[in-house]
């Protein structure tokens, strides 16, 4: 899987759970004031994201730094290669 198909599949699986606009889905995007999502959203994020991807990131303590839709991209990128070497 390719990055582009990683970052894909992200967005659209975000896009669907918590019905985005795929227009304002921008790397930049911050997760909270941008995108509007919640402390509890998070919590779905994490399980969506888990399911996408077939891996457990509940317990990454890389995962309470993220505030983007980038450190998202770049956060699963990251998973998904330690997994795969």
């Amino acid at each position: 899987m390719t990055e582009q198909e990683i970052i894909e599949r992200i967005n659209s699986s975000l896009a669907e759970e918590f019905e985005l606009d795929p227009a304002d889905m921008t790397p930049e995007a911050n997760i909270y004031e941008e995108l509007e999502l919640d402390s509890l959203d998070t919590v779905d994020m994490v399980i969506v994201l888990e399911g996408a991807f077939d891996f457990k990131i509940r317990e990454e303590e890389a995962i309470r730094e993220i505030r983007t839709l980038g450190d998202i991209h770049r956060f699963v990128i990251e998973k998904k290669r330690n997994l795969d070497a």
